[in-house]
């Protein structure tokens, strides 16, 4: 199975400043996320970076990285064009691992690559694993996900959904009397079809996108169709602000 890794990384963010650059044990996360993204098997591993701070930081420590434009509005459209600097073809896959996620699983990233090749129904795959508490399941900062009986994805919320009617406000995958299983908490991961990503970003944003916030919605909102591996293992935590970060180097420190 042949696919190949980008990782975003723009030098700007509100509430942590030059976030890619931020030393973990020695390392700038980038680099880190990257030496983490090789071991998935990935044909390679290729930063798209905004920055030539980036650029000079990744060519120290030998990880590839394209110079993309300043302006692009997300994170796709960044992608897209590192996959046209990089020449890669239409059929070719892609994954999507954040430049913010130092402990991803490389496992993880496998996996959503395979169930891509495994699924040419789909234009895009991605993961999610059960949601084990009440908070995080009421928490809209926590994107839950529903599928169909392939594991399609139907939708995507920053609701509780699937929502439970008769269990009385209660999580139901927490009673012994009941075998409906828990909801899905979604996993910022993707892999996409090269083709698909180029023609992403020139579709129109959809009015789902816009009230929920959530990028993904626009392909489901076009008719395209995204497959979802269920993961056991719940991921690493990502680095949003400084607190993020100090809990990521303590749990590097404590190996």
């Amino acid at each position: 199975m042949d696919f190949s890794v980008l990782i975003p990384a723009r030098l700007a963010s509100s509430r942590l400043p030059n976030k890619p650059l931020a030393d973990l044990a020695g390392q700038a996360m980038v680099v880190r996320v990257a030496a983490r993204a090789a071991l998935s098997g990935a044909r390679q591993v290729v930063v798209a970076a905004d920055s030539p701070a980036i650029v000079e930081v990744c060519d120290k420590a030998g990880v590839r990285c394209v110079l993309t434009d300043t302006s692009h509005p997300s994170g796709s459209d960044r992608l897209a064009q590192a996959c046209q600097l990089l020449g890669l073809s239409a059929e070719d896959v892609v994954v999507n691992v954040q430049g913010d996620e130092p402990l991803i699983d490389p496992e993880l990233i496998h996996e959503v690559a395979q169930l891509l090749h495994a699924r040419p129904d789909c234009a895009m795959s991605t993961a999610a694993h059960a949601i084990e508490q009440w908070a995080d399941y009421q928490n809209p900062n926590v994107v839950k996900v529903v599928t169909d009986a392939l594991g399609t994805a139907l939708y995507f919320s920053r609701a509780p959904i699937a929502y439970g009617r008769d269990f009385g406000g209660e999580p139901w995958w927490q009673r012994s009397d009941c075998d409906l299983p828990a909801p899905l908490r979604h996993v910022g991961i993707y892999a996409y079809r090269v083709g698909f990503l180029l023609q992403f970003p020139q579709l129109q944003a959809a009015p789902l996108e816009k009230l929920e916030s959530l990028e993904q919605l626009r392909a489901l909102w076009h008719g395209h169709r995204i497959a979802v591996h269920t993961t056991a293992r719940a991921p690493g935590p990502g680095v949003d602000t400084p607190q993020d970060l100090e809990r990521v180097r303590q749990i590097l420190q404590r190996g």
